[in-house]
């Protein structure tokens, strides 16, 4: 249905990551994977989706110049708010068991930013999905990062890993931007940018 819309534009999702590829072939879009290394650097002085923004925006900036006329350029990070900063992707096996002891019995947002970019506009958009897990034992964290070694994901678990399935107990907003792509709102972005073209 989406795909239809677009048949006049040519999409590139600068993403390596398998979910959000899943999610675009679930949209039915065509695209093309397109990727550039980025350092993810951000300012110190940002906060919760400043953060994401900035950071979906610049994982365009190295594709701007070869951008042609019909092509949409999607970029997208996904942070963990909690306790007033931002918990990226761990480290090492003590990172990730230390970010998931903080997570324990607490409540903490998950910010994906997206960002849209072609030859002549850019439109970032973002959404906030709030999580709660309950008190997780040592035990449970340690199975955890030893079988599925999260250290490709913000905050060191995937809510659609076994961690998710017995430790979170309540959400409050999408699911699948938990997950790192907040399908509606990118559904809903390129119907919009689509109508107004």
């Amino acid at each position: 249905m989406l795909n239809d819309a677009l048949k006049d534009y040519h999409i590139i999702l600068a993403s390596g990551s398998p979910r959000r590829q899943a999610f675009f072939e679930n949209l039915g879009l065509n695209f093309e994977i397109r990727l550039k290394p980025t350092k993810e650097i951000y300012p110190p002085e940002l906060t919760r989706f400043e953060i994401s923004n900035y950071l979906a925006e610049l994982k365009a900036l190295p594709f701007e110049s070869e951008l042609k006329p019909n092509d949409i350029l999607i970029t997208s990070d996904t942070i963990v708010w909690h306790a007033n900063k931002a918990l990226g992707k761990p480290v090492d096996e003590n990172d990730a068991f230390n970010i998931l002891q903080a997570l324990s019995n607490q409540t903490h947002e998950v910010i994906t930013s997206v960002c849209f970019t072609s030859a002549t506009f850019k439109k970032t958009i973002y959404n906030i999905t709030k999580v709660t897990f309950k008190p997780l034992t040592k035990e449970e964290i340690e199975y955890y990062i030893a079988t599925y070694k999260p250290f490709d994901k913000a905050g060191a678990y995937g809510i659609q890993d076994w961690i998710g399935q017995i430790g979170v107990t309540k959400i409050e907003g999408s699911y699948f931007n938990v997950m790192g792509l907040p399908t509606h709102l990118v559904y809903e972005t390129l119907n919009a940018m689509v109508k107004s073209a």
